[in-house]
């Protein structure tokens, strides 16, 4: 026990020094376990965050906005590999991780358990639910933990394209005609306070909150971030000429930034433990995908053994 302590106290030496923990490097069991549940939590909310725009790229209203929403899906597929390798470093293999995500035991962003029902809610989706990863993820390329923080880097940069992206679509829809800005602002309606709640629940009601801060695997509370996201989507829904669905929405002179309404965090607890409006549609397409793949996967392992062995023949007749 005492040899355990003297090893935490010269891990959080290393933290409080700002110095990265790579994945040979001794670190206490929670530590991994935390950063398993949170990599592997924003691997999962990557792949299946694929779902709600996939369905759109076959309506898509152009062949412009066909090909940059393609590219966008294909880059989220991106994001997800990344941080599944970056997850497996720390010890645990990727089909546990699927496992974990098919049967509901892990969590991911409850975000994508709500619907799209317009191509707005493409534009409403690069600039909010974008807009919010941003937030929270570009101070995840100073985490402590060094692949987390490095595959953070070309994630945050592929992001940034893609609340572009999304703002575009909602300034072109909101300069059109009526029904155009009617559907930007209905998009904004019900993607707002979702948007919020990506960010995790209140300070005070987070179990995780403290102990990740002290770790230096998050920069920043839950509450300082939303409070950041607001203070800079406001004054951009203004340029819009779109209206933020928020009456308790307001400048604050004090503080230097906005006040915002109450978060309805029954809604987001009741997501999160299954019952919102698409989390049951979103795993069984996640299950029936993993299920018509396996033949894919199958032959890639195939084929990659015959290589293996392969080099071990020539190798055999160089010997």
């Amino acid at each position: 026990m005492e040899k355990v302590t003297v090893l935490e106290e010269q891990f959080q030496a290393r933290i409080d020094a700002d110095e990265r923990i790579e994945p040979k490097d001794w670190m206490p069991e929670k530590y991994r376990k935390t950063l398993i549940r949170q990599i592997s939590q924003h691997a999962h909310s990557e792949i299946v965050g694929m779902l709600p725009e996939g369905n759109w790229v076959t309506r898509a209203p152009n062949l412009r906005r066909k090909v940059a929403l393609l590219a966008k899906v294909q880059d989220e597929a991106g994001h997800g590999l990344y941080l599944y390798s970056a997850c497996e470093t720390l010890g645990i293999d990727r089909e546990e991780l699927l496992d974990q995500l098919h049967s509901g035991k892990a969590k991911y962003s409850s975000i994508f358990n709500y619907p799209t029902l317009s191509w707005a809610d493409m534009g409403a989706i690069g600039w909010l639910v974008d807009g919010a990863a941003i937030m929270n993820q570009v101070p995840l390329c100073r985490t402590s933990y060094g692949p987390y923080a490095r595959a953070m880097v070309r994630v945050c940069k592929e992001e940034s394209f893609h609340q572009r992206q999304g703002y575009e679509i909602m300034l072109t829809l909101s300069r059109g005609n009526e029904a155009q800005k009617e559907m930007a602002q209905d998009a904004l309606n019900r993607w707002w306070w979702p948007s919020l709640m990506m960010f995790g629940p209140a300070d005070d009601e987070s179990p995780n909150t403290a102990q990740s801060m002290a770790w230096r695997i998050k920069r920043f509370t839950n509450d300082e971030l939303r409070q950041r996201f607001v203070d800079a989507t406001v004054p951009q829904a203004e340029f819009l000429g779109l209206t933020i669905p928020d009456p308790d929405l307001k400048w604050n002179e004090e503080t230097g930034q906005y006040d915002f309404g109450a978060i309805d965090w029954n809604e987001f607890w009741n997501v999160v433990k299954g019952n919102g409006p698409c989390n049951r549609e979103r795993l069984r397409a996640r299950r029936k995908a993993h299920d018509e793949g396996a033949w894919v996967r199958d032959a890639a392992m195939a084929y990659a053994e015959k290589r293996r062995q392969r080099t071990e023949a020539a190798r055999e007749e160089v010997a």
